[in-house]
């Protein structure tokens, strides 16, 4: 069955085709033709593997997305969700998974949107998350969380899982997790799919650094923390469209700079090509092109 668009923007979006499915390139479920009653939905990507989308409460029109890691010792659940109701929920569809029960939860990113809701995970899930997020996130969920700065290996039923800290992007405390076996990377915000890069706690240029270090790795499929579960394929070229992204908001943010355009009057002077239909561009544009400026006059906390 071929999806047809709900919204204008749909014409003007390049699409995908799978077998007879034509899909939307685009982070909007409406433009996909979707709706908030279509999701949560889970899907399989390993042998005891699964990504989960759930709607985002803070954006109402785009998925945050979770891995779910399976083994016969346990789960681990990369990413929170927004709100105590969305985590309830994350835990029940869990449970029809599997009945182990929940032993990490990584913190890829400290945002409300993310982490809202984390305080209903079960006592006994220990949280993992990097030492500049720490103090935030035991405040957000009453307890104590344990630090990964760089690397740390966890070996459950089998089941090899890497929590990586590949270099600050999104926020300067941004963690990964990777599946050596399956070659899977949840990226968490450090990727989001066809959402115009939201940067306005980021670190531009270590942003980009960041993502060419995970496309050195060894990776089949790389899951992001907003917008579709798509194909590999699919995904794999969106990490790269998301980089370059990146690379043409900083581009742009140089060029007005250079020419001593104001920070407020960058956003209606910039040109960020076929970035510009990306969903949330209005919403994102602001605060992307303030900090290009803030690391350019050497603003942005040292590392």
């Amino acid at each position: 069955m071929r999806l047809i668009s709900y919204a204008a923007a749909a014409l003007l979006a390049p699409a995908l085709s799978i077998g007879s499915q034509e899909v939307i390139r685009t982070a909007d479920i409406t433009v996909r033709g979707l709706k908030p009653t279509d999701f949560p939905r889970t899907t399989k990507l390993a042998e005891g593997v699964y990504a989960y989308e759930q709607i985002d409460p803070t954006k109402r029109i785009v998925t945050a997305n979770n891995l779910i890691v399976i083994t016969t010792d346990g789960v681990l659940v990369a990413e929170g969700q927004g709100t105590v109701e969305n985590v309830t929920r994350l835990m029940s569809d869990i449970a029809k998974l599997t009945p182990q029960p929940i032993r990490y939860v990584v913190v890829g990113s400290e945002h409300g949107d993310h982490t809202g809701g984390d305080a209903a995970f079960p006592e006994t899930a220990t949280f993992l998350v990097h030492p500049f997020s720490k103090g935030a996130i035991e405040r957000r969920i009453g307890r104590a969380a344990e630090t990964v700065a760089d690397k740390r290996a966890i070996s459950m039923g089998g089941t090899e899982i890497d929590v990586l800290c590949l270099g600050r992007a999104h926020t300067g405390g941004d963690l990964e997790v990777y599946l050596p076996r399956e070659k899977v990377l949840f990226m968490s915000e450090v990727f989001s799919n066809r959402i115009f890069p939201s940067m306005a706690n980021g670190f531009p240029t270590e942003w980009v650094a960041t993502l060419r270090k995970a496309e050195q790795m060894d990776v089949a499929r790389f899951v992001p923390a907003h917008g579709f579960i798509d194909s590999a394929a699919t995904l794999n070229e969106e990490e790269r469209n998301y980089r370059s992204a990146l690379e043409r908001v900083i581009a742009e943010g140089r060029r007005l700079h250079d020419m001593t355009v104001p920070v407020d009057d960058a956003p209606s002077r910039a040109d960020f090509g076929e970035f510009a239909g990306w969903t949330r561009r209005a919403e994102n544009a602001a605060g992307a092109l303030t900090r290009v400026y803030m690391e350019l006059d050497g603003e942005l906390p040292p590392r």
